[in-house]
């Protein structure tokens, strides 16, 4: 985090010429020297310097794209394929990003464990720091780098196996490594449940950077753990340290992040910094592959409703390529920021909003009253009829 400069300063008193002083052989002491300043954090420069800032694009399906095999770690490729992970990050700064994300969405001890590299967290995120650092050193501007974590991949108590304790370390192993890589700004992304949520930032906060969290609000307008947009804002409220910029990412669409950020800017209040990071469109199957139907153009119109919406931040997710990306930072820099848009704008001109999302943005915010139509949210009403 940035310090301010302290200011050194002395009173002078005036002395009576007449006073005189007993000698005396004590030492006096003198203060001691200020410490020097920290650097100032790229991040929260850029946030406090610029209206909005530009996130980059994807990791895995533009790896995908250069040879990344489904089922792989993306994580093992900053040792085994460096040069394609800067590649994929110079795209990015080349098509116009203030700030990257590290390959190491998957670096966690669990996600790793997947990939028999449980012992290999340090080596593989400082590693993700170290490629993305280079790249945005070599800019020519400022460039933030971001440390990507994504979730664990378990079931945290109370339902699941995964103790707070055990979350927190993994996290915070991950983090120290990203810090000591050079990122400047924890990014916590994809997440679902409160209980990783804040098992997270507590990981996150032990190295003392900035601290990032979106949610993927992919289920009806809430996450797959139930957590609405409003939900959200009053965890936020309550996460120690608080959040230098949350929202939301991936998803289902454009439109559905859009509406989101909406849902989120009305719950959070203007002096929370938003972030949309949306995929490109939906995916589809296509000739044995997944594919994104987001255009350029579609993209470019996304990032502006994205901030008209309330976003400051604002990139890709899932699908999104450099080109995706150069369209949207076109798109930015030329736009005039207006109104939000309404939400049959969003609808006609980026796709469809889910059921949930539509009750949210009308102030219902019960699973009820987002509910989609024969949903079954009693517990009670699953259970078979007794035997007669």
């Amino acid at each position: 985090m940035p310090t301010t400069t302290g200011w050194w300063c002395s009173r002078m008193t005036s002395l009576d010429p007449s006073q005189t002083f007993a000698p005396t052989n004590q030492k006096i002491a003198m203060s001691p020297e200020p410490s020097p300043a920290a650097p100032p954090n790229r991040f929260l420069n850029l946030l406090a310097s610029r209206p909005w800032l530009l996130a980059d694009g994807a990791t895995g399906s533009n790896l995908f794209d250069v040879g990344l095999l489904s089922g792989d770690a993306p994580e093992l490729w900053n040792i085994d394929h460096p040069e394609r992970i800067t590649a994929l990050h110079q795209s990015f700064v080349e098509a116009g990003a203030d700030i990257i994300l590290t390959n190491s969405f998957g670096g966690t001890s669990y996600r790793l464990k997947l990939h028999q590299a449980q012992s290999r967290v340090a080596e593989l995120n400082h590693g993700a720091a170290r490629l993305a650092r280079q790249v945005a050193d070599r800019s020519g501007r400022e460039v933030a780098v971001a440390g990507s974590m994504g979730p664990t991949g378990e079931i945290m108590e109370p339902i699941g196996p995964l103790s707070f304790d055990l979350a927190r370390q993994a996290f915070a192993e991950q983090a120290r490594s990203l810090a000591d890589g050079g990122v400047d700004v924890l990014w916590l992304e994809t997440m679902s449940s409160k209980e990783e949520v804040v098992a997270a930032v507590a990981g996150a906060a032990t190295v003392g950077l900035p601290i990032v969290c979106t949610l993927s609000f992919d289920t009806n307008g809430r996450t797959m753990m139930g957590i609405s947009p409003s939900d959200f804002a009053g965890l936020e409220k309550t996460l120690i340290p608080r959040l230098a910029a949350c929202g939301t990412n991936c998803g289902v669409g454009a439109s559905e992040v859009v509406a989101c950020i909406h849902n989120l800017a009305e719950a959070m209040g203007p002096e929370v910094v938003l972030v949309a990071k949306g995929n490109c469109g939906i995916p589809q199957y296509v000739d044995g592959a997944i594919c994104y139907n987001g255009t350029p153009e579609l993209m470019a119109l996304y990032a502006k409703m994205a901030l008209d919406a309330g976003a400051r931040i604002i990139g890709g997710c899932c699908g999104t390529s450099a080109k995706h990306l150069r369209a949207m930072r076109d798109a930015l820099d030329a736009h005039t920021p207006g109104a939000s848009p309404e939400l049959q704008t969003i609808i006609s001109q980026l796709g469809e909003v889910s059921t949930g999302a539509r009750a949210q943005w009308a102030g219902e915010q019960s699973r009820l009253g987002g509910a989609a139509p024969g949903a079954v949210l009693s517990r009670s009403s699953r259970r078979r009829p007794a035997a007669t």
